[in-house]
Formats: C-alpha cells, structure tokens, sequence
C-alpha cells in the first residue's frame, strides 16, 4: 500500500511538470500548447479580458493557504505523534534508518508548515491585490492540488502507518478514555529533532536563506501597490534579487522548497 502511494504521488509530480518541461521546449510546434497553458497560468494584469469568464480573484490566494495550514499541521501533528508514541529516537540505534527516517518527515513538515504560515501572513497583509486581479479558476484549483501533495509527498513512506496509528488512537480515546498518546516529555518531544544529521541542518539552513530572500523579494513586489491610484498601473519591481533575476521570487521558493529536500 505505501509503495502504491509513493508510485502514485510520484505520477502526480510527473504529470504536473511534465506540461511545463514540453511547452518550454523551443519549437514552433509547440507554440499552440504553449499559449494554451499560458491562458491557465496568467493572472493579474497580464491576464487577458477573454480569459476572466473561468477566473477568480485573486484575493482567494488566502483559501488555499488556509486549506495548505489545516492540511500540512494535521499530517505535522499526527506524524510527529507517531513518531514519539511508536518509533521513539532512542532507539534508532536498533530501528536503523526506518526511525531517522520518520523524525526527517516531521522536520520537513514543520519547514512546510513555516512556509505556508508565511505565504498566508503575506497574502493577508502585504500583497494588496486589486479587486481586479484575476486568475483562471484551473491555476487556483492547482494550488489546492499542489499543497495537497506536497505536504503529504514529505511524509508519504510513512503515511500509512500514521493514519493506522491516527486511527486507533482516535478509537482508543473515544471508547476507551485512553489519552496515553497525547502525554509527552517537552524535551522527548523536541530532543530527536536536534538529533538530526548535519545534512539535515545544512537542509534547513538553505531553506531559510530562500525563505527570507522570498519574503524580501515579496515585500518589494507588495510596496508596488502602497499607492492605490497606481492599482491598475504595470510597475517594475527594482531591488534585492530583482536586480539579477526576473522572478526571484519565485527562484527563492525553488531554492528553498526543493533544494533541502534532497538534504
């Protein structure tokens, strides 16, 4: 069962990137799906008025990273459970790389759990979105998708296993009164994760230099519409990573989503 999870979130990735790599091949063949991916991927300003009958605003960014917190701190709060409750770090000497390899899944979702608190924060309070901007309704629900299977591609070897355990603990507690799976040392609940190898530190520490470079880049890209009158106005963010790149925004997130995971 994991094994047809992990095959089955591996397709998810494969077919989500996968258009991506083929329309950024140059070839005029391709021009036509090229553009026809573009109409589900532009937004705001350079979205075009035949394209706003399927959208929405842009304002709805906040939905899904509300559904992105629920999601990312439910699989974070069960999976760490677990791992105090079933496969404890001190035993890892006997449990080998099955318990490393848990407490790494915690870890990686606490990072995730940062991020999507950040872009929520943002979202509410430093991207003021025109009442006009729109997106297409199928990049939105892509969002969803996307922070569906990224939480859960972090934890998915272990997956099964944590919502076996979830299960019975709910069962336990309900028709028991057992709450022994809710009782936990703070330093047994913390401890395992300053345990962790130094590639995994090296992991997170990349993962916050991205963060904040992206928190930066998203701050200038927020001060563009301090001015309200400038709301429908195309502006040219200067500053920071801008100076080098077009979307350093977006190549922070690349370097501090993707990069750690293979910390």
């Amino acid at each position: 069962m994991e094994v047809g999870l992990v095959g089955l979130l591996r397709t998810a990735w494969i077919a989500s990137i996968l258009p991506t790599l083929l329309a950024s091949v140059p070839c005029s063949g391709l021009n036509s799906f090229y553009e026809r991916l573009m109409v589900f991927a532009k937004r705001g300003k350079i979205m075009q008025s035949s394209s706003q009958k399927f959208s929405v605003p842009q304002k709805f960014f906040s939905y899904f990273y509300i559904a992105a917190i629920v999601w990312t701190t439910l699989l974070l709060v069960t999976t760490w459970m677990y791992a105090c409750n079933v496969v404890p770090f001190e035993n890892h000497s006997t449990g080998g790389s099955h318990i490393i390899s848990v407490w790494r899944s915690v870890f990686l979702l606490l990072l995730m759990e940062v991020q999507v608190l950040r872009r929520l924060f943002e979202t509410l309070y430093v991207f003021n979105y025109s009442s006009s901007a729109r997106m297409h309704i199928l990049g939105y629900l892509t969002s969803y998708i996307f922070y569906t299977v990224a939480p859960l591609s972090l934890c998915c070897n272990h997956a099964l296993e944590v919502y076996k355990f979830s299960l019975n603990g709910v069962a336990d507690f309900l028709f028991k009164g057992n709450t022994s799976m809710l009782e936990y040392d703070r330093l047994e609940f913390m401890s395992p994760l300053l345990k962790l190898g130094w590639l995994q530190w090296t992991g997170a520490a990349i993962f916050f230099w991205g963060w904040i470079y992206q928190r930066n880049c998203h701050k200038i890209l927020g001060s563009l519409r301090k001015n309200r009158e400038q709301n429908d106005a195309y502006m040219i963010p200067y500053g920071d990573w801008f100076e080098i790149v077009s979307s350093p925004h977006y190549l922070a997130e690349i370097v501090s989503l993707f990069l750690p995971l293979h910390a």
